[in-house]
């Protein structure tokens, strides 16, 4: 089915015609193996798309879908061993089953933007952020050394990231992931290409950040871009993009302009993508039929009853933080922050990237203190904390790379176990099958690599891996943020059932805002690394007393829908 596409009100008339994108029947499959044991598997089916200048068009879809290998095969990147098969195939006014390599990355960048989700890879780890910029300014020729220092600078600035100058000194890995993820847009558009193709550009951004790159990528289309948004947030999609296309193992399954695909979906699987978002409105409810079947969660009233009535399992009194800069300054990230956990409960932790939620989860503060069961914790010393530390364990946005990829799944288990308690191999096992069974995952997938395994499944071995020890507290940093709309659904009904059956406590830290009013008891909203506001979630939700917290709320996108649309999902 082929997208049909309007003339858009804002674009310049003398380009709004100009089509940008015609794809026709695009089919990609890879070769695994070779000889007569190869096989094809066959990832994106009948593909048809098209795109005009000054439009956005989105595809949605699970993991899996073939979305992504579409939005690369556009861009020519679609992996080794790739098949492409198209009745047309036209990008930026090229044949695009012609074109070389080489001519491809004359292509890259100058016609055609590229903006990756997973930005700590996609950048150089070795080289600033700046250079980056002006190393993608320099290959086509744009400039000199001083202009390209410039324009690196004010891309950076265009896009959110604050103090742009020192930044651009930074390296990847001295930045958050929401930084990371705002410099790699800003190399991607320097040189205002036609058209942009945009991989969850979002997905690791906070609401007050996410609407500036949202209003960026808002001003080019007016001003003639054309867009490919690949998003698995159903609100960042019904902002900006004028069609939408939903995915299904490699074929499109729904497709038509987005507020009668969002607002009347006729696809049962559209119908389940937008009941799996998580907002003030699911609350207390199952968000899949997973959720559903599964362990029946303690109602949210009987959860603060436990909690009311046991002291705090985890308390931090004047927490501070302080870290070097690339200039030698020595800045102060964390401020004097005070909170509880209590047994059994949730308390979610927001803030814009760089507040100092991710630095302050970390338990490990240069003044004040942390408690553990009332005991002292972070004046500990690292050999002091050891015989304690199954206490707390932690889930992280990408479990990839926490994962020693030389382990198959059940050795990564076996190795977070107290070998105290499990001495011996058949014990061992029985605990690594039991771990397995509790967040979701078959004994085929022990004996598998990371990389072998699925995003959402990757995630359930994390959690897996952190409820090993049999902790009281498990921290959750970005632990959904990465995973599309269907499969984060499916994790927090997980969570939400795992702490009901095993009484855990849960430190939750998200840029999210529905994830948190969804499973949150007690919110703490940070700013430049201070606690600004605290609450229960319905209160900072409902009546934001901070002015910082309700340019938060307002800053949340919201999903345009009708009355035609099952539920309501506005957060």
């Amino acid at each position: 089915m082929t997208v049909l596409v309007e003339k858009p009100v804002s674009a310049p008339a003398a380009s709004a015609n100009r089509t940008l994108l015609a794809v026709h029947a695009l089919n990609v499959s890879f070769a695994v193996g070779t000889g007569r044991h190869q096989k094809i598997n066959h990832v994106v089916k009948n593909v048809s798309l098209e795109l005009s200048a000054g439009r956005c068009l989105a595809i949605v879809g699970e993991s899996g879908s073939g979305k992504s290998v579409t939005a690369r095969t556009l861009v020519g990147l679609p992996g080794r061993n790739a098949i492409i098969e198209a009745t047309r195939l036209e990008v930026a006014n090229r044949n695009a089953l012609t074109l070389s390599e080489r001519l491809w990355r004359q292509v890259r960048g100058k016609d055609i933007g590229f903006i990756l989700q997973d930005a700590l890879v996609s950048l150089d780890p070795l080289r600033p952020v700046g250079k980056e910029i002006e190393e993608a300014l320099r290959l086509h020729g744009w400039g000199n050394a001083a202009s390209r220092r410039r324009k690196a600078i004010e891309l950076l600035d265009s896009v959110g990231v604050p103090q742009p100058e020192m930044r651009s000194r930074q390296r990847p890995d001295e930045l958050s992931g929401g930084l990371r993820q705002r410099a790699l847009i800003a190399s991607a558009i320097a040189l205002d290409p036609a058209l942009v193709i945009a991989d969850e550009p979002t997905t690791a951004l906070d609401v007050t950040v996410q609407a500036q790159v949202l209003d960026l990528l808002a001003a080019m289309k007016a001003r003639g871009t054309g867009i490919i948004l690949i998003s698995h947030d159903l609100s960042v999609v019904s902002r900006l993009a004028d069609d939408v296309a939903v995915m299904r193992g490699g074929a499109i399954v729904e497709q038509g302009p987005v507020r009668e695909v969002l607002g009347n979906p006729q696809h049962e699987y559209t119908r389940a993508l937008l009941d799996a978002v998580p907002s003030a409105h699911t609350k207390g409810t199952p968000l899949t039929k997973e959720g559903r079947s599964g362990i029946i969660a303690t109602s949210d009233r009987a959860r603060r009853v436990r909690a009311a009535n046991a002291g705090p399992v985890l308390e931090a009194r004047g927490l501070g933080k302080s870290y070097d800069g690339p200039d030698g300054v020595r800045r102060k990230v964390v401020h004097d922050v005070s909170f509880n956990l209590a047994a059994g409960e949730t308390l979610g932790i927001v803030g814009e990237s760089g507040s100092g939620k991710s630095t302050t989860a970390k338990l490990a503060p240069d003044t004040g203190e942390v408690l553990l069961d009332g005991q002292p914790w972070s004046s500990l010393s690292t050999s002091q904390r050891r015989p304690r530390r199954r206490r707390v364990t932690v889930v992280y946005q990408d479990p990839l790379s926490s994962f020693d990829p030389r382990w198959n799944a059940e050795r990564i288990l076996v190795d977070a176990l107290d070998h105290r308690d499990f001495s011996t191999a058949q014990t061992r096992s029985n605990r690594v099958a039991e771990l397995a069974g509790q967040v979701g995952l078959q004994v085929e997938h022990l004996e598998k690599h990371p990389l072998q395994l699925s995003g959402g499944q990757r995630q359930r071995l994390a959690i897996a891996r952190a409820l090993a020890p049999e902790p009281e507290v498990i921290v959750l940093d970005e632990a959904v943020s990465a995973l599309d709309v269907s499969v984060q659904a499916q994790v927090l009904d997980l969570l939400t059932n795992l702490q009901a059956q095993l009484g855990l406590s849960y430190l939750f830290i998200s840029h999210d805002l529905g994830v948190i009013h969804h499973m949150s008891d007690r919110v703490l909203v940070m700013k430049d690394g201070k606690a600004v506001e605290q609450g229960t979630a319905d209160q900072i939700f409902n009546e934001p007393a901070h002015p910082y917290t309700q340019e938060l709320l307002a800053s949340l996108p919201r999903l345009e829908i009708t009355e035609n649309t099952t539920r309501s999902i506005n957060a």
